[in-house]
């Protein structure tokens, strides 16, 4: 079949699924196959429950009428998302890096919603699949999108750029993230550049943090849009607090390094004329949920929770700003951080030699990987044995920090703080 005629299903009800647990009525289904599954097999199953058609590439399971088989599901649903986005003509906005860009997208999203009708990535479904599937959940309705791109190797943002032609683009940072699929900090740069290659040999926008000298550099020959002169950071004890226009907006965001992601949403409101006020009401009502950067209050310990992801860079300015914090007694406890390839050691041994430089009450390490480094703080091989510590010798009237990787699930630890 080809995409102009699947097409006019889709368009029929403007819904797509591959989970038959989420199937929702007149849906297309995508049997997607992975490591270890195979949605074709639930092709008879997703009509059953309420799909309208069920999109399959293995002729044995082309059981029906409202089966259609293609030569690649993965393909097929990227080429009727990226058929989709040029049918829906509207502004995109595509958003990368190595830190933030999640917080930044919501903030955007936030932001430009108290004007315009909106659709932004769903969490962190930013790659191959997920950059579809939030293309394919805008609808004629939508009158900006907003799409988190993910990558830990390179050419990948580059594909992602291909489905979703963005008509603007902000890359967050450059970090020390996925450091083993980009081989190295150049590599991330390059990779994550990707983005400013395609906005400049398509003449779209780039929106540009001056402060970044990097970001100014890569983006020499492209059409810029800079944060105002006007944006000022005021202060972060422990929230955000900026200056927009003359107005004072205070986040419930905490550390300096949440201030460009503050002040990208302020920018791109404002180039929307989003008024300063509704921007304003937008990022004040922002909360953070899901692990990042939450502040969470149990009976005598303050807890921030940033256990969603960790790489060297974010450690690195998560800890510092930690200790600037004006509270007396002040806890970190630090995860492995996972995908960093040959300098895996080196970089953990950085971040004790940090923390312990900048002398915290207590520090915590967990983690095979921080487990054999040198430290005078407590080392914990595993989860298990960092939780029987804290339930036999609990933290009271503390301030804590909890970061790490999300393979770490260091959220398991609010069982025991209280």
């Amino acid at each position: 079949m080809k995409i102009k005629d699947l097409y006019h299903l889709y368009a029929l009800h403007f819904l797509v699924d591959t989970d038959t647990r989420k199937i929702r009525k007149n849906t297309l289904f995508f049997g997607l196959k992975g490591a270890h599954f195979n949605g074709n097999e639930f092709a008879e199953k997703a009509l059953k429950i309420g799909a309208s058609y069920a999109i399959v590439d293995e002729e044995k399971y082309a059981t029906q009428q409202q089966i259609i088989l293609v030569n690649d599901v993965l393909k097929t649903l990227q080429e009727l998302a990226n058929y989709h986005r040029n049918i829906l003509k509207i502004p995109i906005i595509g958003i990368t890096g190595s830190n933030g860009k999640t917080t930044s997208k919501e903030l955007i999203h936030a932001v430009l919603s108290k004007k315009y009708r909106t659709t932004a990535t769903e969490g962190n479904l930013n790659n191959h699949i997920g950059v579809p599937l939030t293309l394919l959940s805008m609808t004629p309705k939508t009158e900006i999108g907003i799409v988190e791109m993910g990558a830990n190797h390179q050419k990948e943002i580059e594909f992602l750029c291909t489905l979703c032609e963005p008509d603007f683009g902000y890359i967050t940072n450059f970090g020390k993230a996925h450091l083993e699929g980009f081989g190295g900090l150049a590599g991330v740069i390059k990779g994550k550049s990707e983005l400013y290659d395609f906005l400049e040999k398509n003449k779209k926008t780039a929106f540009i943090n001056p402060e970044d000298t990097l970001q100014e550099e890569k983006t020499k020959n492209t059409i810029r849009h800079f944060f105002p002169a006007h944006l000022k950071f005021l202060k972060a004890n422990p929230f955000v607090k900026i200056s927009f226009d003359g107005t004072q907006i205070e986040s419930q965001l905490i550390g300096n390094y949440n201030y460009s992601n503050i002040a990208v949403a302020s920018t791109i409101g404002a180039y929307f004329k989003v008024s300063t006020g509704n921007i304003k009401k937008a990022i004040e009502n922002y909360t953070p949920d899901n692990n990042r950067s939450q502040i969470i209050k149990k009976d005598s310990n303050r807890i921030v929770l940033d256990a969603y992801n960790a790489n060297p860079s974010s450690m690195k300015v998560a800890v510092e700003n930690f200790k600037m914090i004006d509270k007396n007694t002040k806890t970190v406890i630090l995860g492995d951080m996972f995908e960093l390839g040959a300098t895996q050691l080196e970089e953990h041994q950085a971040i004790v030699d940090i923390v312990e430089k900048l002398g915290f009450d207590n520090a915590y390490f967990v983690g095979e990987i921080f487990y054999k480094t040198k430290a005078t703080s407590m080392l914990f091989k595993d989860f298990k044995e960092l939780f029987t510590k804290l339930k036999t010798n609990p933290l009271k009237n503390q301030s804590i920090l909890i970061k790490g990787s999300r393979g770490m699930q260091l959220e398991r630890l609010l069982e025991v703080i209280n």
